[in-house]
Order: structure tokens, then C-alpha cells, then sequence
């Protein structure tokens, strides 16, 4: 407590703390080791996986006590740790404003442009970072059971198989996914859940349709 007392007293008004831990109970333990040494105004950013509704609860927990929080959605894995991730912040844009020279900064980049937006007042960083992981899901489980496919019911060799991917992974439709190592231990990927939906039921709640896959409820 006394090293992060010390750290915080560092920093310039209005502070800007950003916390990458677990979702749930570490997150409300963060914060509230937090509230004793923050003061009116101060920028509280939680960039990991936390579900949408508990982000929301956090924003007007904090508000009450005079602070902004924000919930971040933050992706790119290793890669993304080096070379810049892409971020997604939502809460309200004043927060936003404080911290978004930092985000613009650190960010991937298309060409010039930062890969990080204002999403939207409240939880909208962590609801957009939930899609984007349940499309990601889902696209994991789409290359799995291609992958199982083609090598139990066609027979391809696993030289065939690197080809096709090569193939697949040409173009428009290059991405990180096809070159990953776990495809080749597509049996236990297939068990997974093909998509985020399961564990957070906001698509019958919110009545948005997620067609095309015969397992997604």
C-alpha cells in the first residue's frame, strides 16, 4: 500500500491509472485500494476482459465518489505488447480527453492512423472488446473443424494442410489466426465454445440475431 501511495503521489492532477488484472473481484479490490489516494477528477482505467454490466456498475460506483472510470477494451496479444495494440476505450469523453494522447500513442498504427477510438459513454469499450472476442471465437472454431475436416475426412497430408491455409491466408482475408500454432491441436480447440455468447446471454437479452453456426443457441 505504501509503494502505490508513492506512486500515485507522483503523478500529475488530473492522475491517469490504468489496471491490467483478472476480471472480477481484483478489479473492485484495485479500485478500491484506489479510492483512499485518488482525488475529484482522477482517471481510472480498467483494461481487461471485465463483462460489460459489472463496467457499468464501476462507472457510477466511481462517479458517486468523484472520479472517472473507464473500461478498455485492449487487443493484440504478444505482439500487440510490443509493437502496439488496438484499444478500445469507453466511459465518458472527458475522461476519454485526458488520456487519449497516451492511447494515440502507444496504439497500432494503419498508415498514420492510431488504432484507437472514442466507443461510447459507460461500458461500450468492454461491450465492443466482448464482440470482438466472440467473433474471434468463432473464427477459431471455424478453422478448427476446417482443419479437422480436411485431415480426418478428406486425408490431407499435413503438407496439403499448410497449403490450403497459405491459400486461404492470402489477400483480403490475411490474418493472425490461420498462422496460429493451436490449429494444429484443433481436437481440444473444437470443445471450446464457438463463441462468447454462452457465458454473457447479451444477444437474447438485447434480441440481435447471431446467424450461421448450427451450435450457437
Amino acid at each position: 500500500m505504501a509503494d502505490l501511495a508513492a506512486m500515485v503521489q507522483l503523478l500529475k492532477s488530473p492522475r491517469k491509472i490504468m489496471m491490467l488484472v483478472p476480471a472480477g473481484k481484483p478489479v473492485d479490490d484495485v479500485i478500491e485500494s484506489l479510492l483512499p489516494l485518488l482525488e475529484k477528477g482522477d482517471v481510472v482505467i480498467d483494461g481487461g476482459n471485465s463483462y460489460w454490466k459489472d463496467t457499468l456498475r464501476r462507472v457510477e460506483y466511481c462517479k458517486e465518489k468523484g472520479l472517472h472510470f473507464m473500461g478498455m477494451g485492449v487487443s493484440g496479444g504478444e505482439k500487440g505488447a510490443r509493437t502496439g495494440p488496438s484499444i478500445m476505450p469507453g466511459g465518458d469523453e472527458e475522461a476519454y480527453r485526458h488520456v487519449q494522447p497516451m492511447l494515440e500513442a502507444v496504439a497500432a498504427k494503419v498508415g498514420d492512423s492510431p488504432c484507437v477510438g472514442y466507443l461510447g459513454k459507460g461500458a461500450a469499450g468492454h461491450f465492443v472488446k466482448m464482440v470482438h472476442n466472440g467473433i474471434e471465437y468463432a473464427i477459431m472454431q471455424l478453422i478448427s473443424e476446417s482443419y479437422n475436416m480436411l485431415r480426418q475426412g478428406a486425408g490431407l497430408t499435413n503438407q496439403q494442410l499448410h497449403e490450403v491455409f497459405a491459400k486461404w491466408n492470402e489477400g483480403q482475408n490475411q490474418s493472425f489466426l490461420p498462422k496460429s500454432p493451436a490449429i494444429s491441436s484443433c481436437k481440444k480447440m473444437i470443445k471450446v465454445p464457438a463463441n462468447c455468447w454462452t457465458k454473457y446471454p447479451t444477444r437474447p437479452a438485447q434480441k440481435v440475431p447471431v446467424n450461421g453456426h448450427p451450435r450457437m443457441p
